[in-house]
């Protein structure tokens, strides 16, 4: 009589889980590599390659936003050396100059963006940065409101895509529950380069007897940097992984399989703009782009406007420019412990939550407060409150999505119009903050913090509804999987996959 358990008997099954682990286990076909050289993902190397790419591209990602960061928030140092008063402005024109940039960072994000795909934003980022510094020179030599107008312009034209294509360019290194503390560290060089705009208007603003006025020397200074730099860049910076002369054979191979099982369905796509308007199909994607435009205006409130949110405090041109340093350094403190925690949590909506309320809080607070004298340090920190509502938001949602699309034209696509759609609402702050409501801002306050509200409010509303909805595709399959646990060449057509789960 036969064993009831004889091994010929025994049917080995698998879960839907660990088929999907083999499949990400499978040896893929990299081109320029020989076959045998892809080997089993082994931790240690992957540490040591993320480390590469950490130390080669990161730094420099980081300067270039920097520099793009002090290009655009200048003007509102520049405003508290009189430079209104200096080139003759009438009453609010100082608000055209601010909102006029970001009329072509929207018409122009979404083509530029595309041309950095096709033509690798490794070469497409540089060009931008020599040419927003280029216009942030000529900006020295305006000598009338419609000047400094046009180069506003060129200014809005030159960085509309910037922050899109470095989204983009990282998610071709790392993985998504790589991404959201890399992006962090990007992005904190905006919060200190607000940061050193303060310091250097401090440095800059007690020049004595220049036939210049000190605000000019603020656009040369940091023009002529982020025009060298640029240079520096150009040369610098690897066209991909495939083509990273710092990478052997095999952490090529590695690098390519790992954005194959954990980023993008297909590794370096070819762009079709017919396929990544399919984006638009998508409800979330709607709700995406709603949180951006949420997380718009306090974001440009903050970064336009601080040095006069600040002055209401009473201090002079000089003490305001360098009180508001601090504020914009624990901001970037705050986005990186964010940041830090959501990718070892591997979950973005709670945290985007939190900095929303965040953000409403601060606002809050200073809106409260009728004698800031009496209460100077409450409302000094008030202020601080609103750079850690700010920034945090700001990278963890464009990680969100960017988590959630495993398509790279798509992914681009919607990058290039959720980024632009969030800075446009500078429109918006830079209209709600009036000359006639100086020094409180009351309109200002309660729209800032009413945005941040509801951003929150549909932050934590898409947040459920995607962990109902991996709830529910689990009960359907009988398994619990979750989103790392899908390799991504499986997920190119999103949501309408069997296998799609929701990275929370």
């Amino acid at each position: 009589m036969k064993n009831h358990h004889d091994s010929d008997n025994v049917v080995q099954t698998k879960s839907p889980v660990d088929s999907l682990r083999d499949d990400a286990s499978d040896k893929l076909d990299i081109p320029g590599v020989a076959p045998d050289v892809v080997q089993p993902i082994d931790s240690k190397a992957e540490t040591r390659l993320c480390l590469k790419f950490d130390v080669r591209i990161l730094p420099v990602l980081a300067v270039m936003y920097l520099c793009s960061a002090l290009d655009k928030s200048n003007l509102s140092n520049a405003e508290t050396d009189g430079l209104s008063k200096d080139l003759h402005f009438k009453p609010n024109q100082y608000n055209l100059i601010v909102s006029i940039f970001f009329v072509p960072y929207v018409i122009f994000a979404p083509p530029i963006a595309m041309l950095g795909k096709r033509f690798s934003p490794a070469r497409v980022l540089p060009i931008l940065m020599f040419s927003f510094g280029s216009f942030t020179l000529l900006c020295a030599a305006a000598q009338d409101f419609g000047g400094i107008f046009a180069l506003r312009w060129f200014l809005g034209m030159s960085e509309a895509a910037l922050f899109p294509l470095v989204i983009y360019y990282l998610t071709t290194f790392y993985r998504r529950g790589e991404l959201a503390r890399r992006l962090a560290i990007f992005y904190a060089a905006s919060n200190i380069a607000y940061a050193f705009s303060g310091l250097i208007a401090f440095g800059v603003f007690q020049i004595k007897g220049s036939h210049l006025q000190n605000w000019r020397y603020l656009f040369i200074i940091e023009g002529g940097f982020t025009v060298v730099f640029a240079i520096f860049a150009y040369w610098y910076l690897p066209l991909s992984a495939a083509e990273a002369t710092f990478l052997s054979p095999e952490e090529k191979a590695l690098a390519f399989h790992r954005i194959q099982v954990d980023s993008s369905a297909i590794v370096n796509e070819k762009f079709s703009l017919r396929e990544s308007l399919a984006i638009f199909k998508q409800p979330s994607t709607f709700a995406f782009l709603s949180i951006e435009i949420c997380l718009g205006v306090p974001l440009q409130g903050v970064g336009l406007f601080l040095p006069q949110i600040i002055q209401r405090l009473g201090y002079s041109t000089v003490k305001t420019n360098l009180y508001t340093v601090a504020p914009n350094i624990t901001g970037a403190v705050m986005l990186l412990a964010l940041a830090f925690c959501s990718d070892f949590a591997r979950i973005r909506s709670p945290f985007i939550v939190l900095g929303f309320l965040f953000t409403f809080t601060g606002f809050m607070i200073y809106l409260g407060i009728n004698d800031v004298q009496a209460q100077l340090p409450l409302a000094y920190f008030a202020t601080f409150m609103m750079t850690w509502g700010t920034s945090a938001p700001s990278v963890l949602l464009s990680t969100w999505y960017n988590n959630n699309i495993a398509h790279e034209g798509r992914r681009v696509l919607l990058t290039s119009v959720g980024v632009p759609l969030a800075n446009v609402m500078g429109l918006v702050s830079s209209n709600v903050f009036r000359e006639q409501d100086r020094p409180k801002y009351m309109p200002a306050l309660i729209t800032v913090g009413v945005f941040g509200a509801v951003g929150a409010t549909l932050a934590a509303s898409l947040g459920l509804f995607m962990w109902w909805d991996n709830a529910r595709r689990n009960r359907r399959q009988g398994v619990v999987v979750r989103a790392q646990d899908v390799p991504t060449d499986r997920l190119r057509d999103g949501p309408a996959s069997e296998d799609f789960r929701w990275f929370i």
